[in-house]
């Protein structure tokens, strides 16, 4: 059982989770400043002003990178820091760009490798004003490949891009459900505005023209000269049928992937939408024209995985509700035979199973044709972790045995199984604002004491992390 030398491990973050300085240096608002002030929508009206404080703290942040051995860092641009406004004729803020770039710089002379993620999930707010945001499928793609070029020539030694982090959010939690900025949802009790049977699928197919708009753009402008890769992020659990002996549930567990992932993938890989979705979802899921599917068939040099969980699945029968996003199925931690996918944590979504990690790897690889996989983010919450003492905090053994694990079935799908994974980024490298669940839950592999100006204090998983890399790596 072991990984490559050369395997990429380290640490994630993103920029609204973890900046702050919201006002400082140009940066304009993004939809998540705008959500955040809305009453109701952030438990405890939290928001991302401070989080912990890291556009001030770079040389910090790399220092306990250093000090934890990581290969790599990913990390995400915040998109109104370096176009304010946002739009493709909008002046470009130069103070945001060169924190960037002096970013990267320093990254590299401290011998850590750069993951930059272009979007994660913080749109200009103007965007969302002035045309719709992701809804807009002409002005929003043009608007994203314009900021993608202007990162692209600004920070050339950046080597590994990811367009999009995990679309599927955007599309779902945000133009769905509403949980997630900007709000959109039929409910009218959360959102005036939103339409859940189609809001989702519109922003979705956005999404993945604008991904094939940047990453055209980076093939044909930059990578002949900078040398480097360039792909999306997708996020999806593990699936085991409910009952292994009715194939409808067999089905049902393949078909809980393609809605997730696949949505995203088929049209990367394939240039196509699933069946399954086209079978549900008719007219609903917007059909590609020629010049999109040019642009997003064959759009990865690399397949950017998020990982944390797995379910079992059962199907539903009957015609599904028009806002379904699951595929007619439901998720359930209990099998029939009444078997536990894993134990609770403080996220309602999570809970632990290694086994599904190492299945989907699997699954992916088969599917794709055994492309280079980033696992880009994994991590686990702890239940009631934000209760214990700062001592009792950072003696986080559940989350130890989780990367452990997770590690280890990885290396198995690697050295047993022929599946190509390439890195590692454990999610995440400290407490951060947590998105609706602002700071109640925290994934860090460091403790921030947000009481005592943001000091960042390592866990025992932040600690062990090199040691395990370290086991199950060949040497060189």
């Amino acid at each position: 059982m072991s990984l490559p030398a050369d395997f990429q491990w380290g640490f994630a973050t993103a920029a609204f989770q973890i900046e702050g300085a919201t006002q400082a240096d140009g940066r304009g608002p993004s939809i998540w400043d705008t959500f955040c002030k809305i009453n109701g929508k952030i438990a405890h009206g939290a928001n991302g002003d401070t989080a912990c404080d890291s556009y001030n703290r770079t040389g910090e942040d790399i220092a306990l990178l250093k000090q934890l051995g990581s290969k790599c860092y990913r990390f995400s641009l915040s998109w109104s820091r370096i176009i304010p406004l946002g739009g493709r004729n909008d002046p470009v803020n130069q103070k945001g760009l060169d924190h960037y770039r002096q970013f990267v710089d320093d990254l590299l002379e401290a011998g850590i490798t750069p993951f930059i993620t272009l979007y994660h999930w913080d749109l200009p707010d103007e965007l969302d004003k002035r045309y719709g945001g992701l809804l807009n499928r002409t002005e929003f793609p043009l608007d994203f490949e314009n900021y993608a070029r202007v990162v692209f020539k600004a920070i050339p030694k950046c080597k590994n891009w990811i367009t999009f982090n995990e679309p599927w959010c955007s599309s779902v939690l945000g133009y769905n459900s509403g949980y997630f900025a900007p709000g959109h949802t039929s409910d009218r009790t959360k959102s005036a505005v939103g339409d859940s049977t189609r809001e989702q699928w519109i922003v979705g197919h956005n999404c993945l023209v604008a991904h094939g708009r940047a990453v055209k753009v980076y093939r044909e402008e930059f990578k002949p000269t900078d040398k480097g890769q360039i792909g999306i992020t997708l996020n999806g659990d593990g699936t085991y049928p409910w009952d292994p002996e009715d194939p409808a549930d067999v089905e049902a567990a393949d078909r809980k992937i393609e809605f997730a992932i696949s949505w995203f993938a088929d049209p990367i890989y394939f240039g196509k939408y699933p069946d399954s979705m086209l079978k549900q979802l008719g007219d609903r899921l917007p059909t590609f024209t020629d010049e999109e599917r040019a642009l997003v068939q064959g759009s990865n040099d690399f397949y950017g995985m998020n990982h944390y969980t797995a379910n079992y699945v059962k199907h539903k029968t009957g015609t599904p509700p028009d806002d379904d996003i699951l595929g007619n199925l439901e998720c359930l931690f209990y099998s029939k035979s009444g078997e536990c996918i894993g134990d609770e944590t403080q996220s309602f979504w999570l809970r632990p199973n290694p086994e599904g990690f190492r299945n989907l790897i699997n699954w992916l690889s088969k599917r794709y044709g055994y492309p280079d996989i980033y696992v880009t983010e994994s991590g686990t919450s702890i239940k009631d972790e934000d209760k214990l003492s700062m001592e009792e905090m950072l003696e986080d053994d559940f989350r130890v045995k989780y990367f452990d694990d997770y590690v280890r079935a990885m290396a198995k799908a690697v050295s047993e199984d022929g599946c190509k994974v390439k890195g590692y980024m454990a999610w995440s490298l400290m407490d951060n604002f947590e998105w609706a669940e602002g700071y109640e839950t925290r994934f860090g592999c460091t403790y921030v004491n947000y009481n005592e100006g943001q000091t960042r204090h390592p866990k025992k998983s932040a600690e062990k992390m090199k040691e395990l890399f370290e086991e199950v790596m060949e040497k060189n």
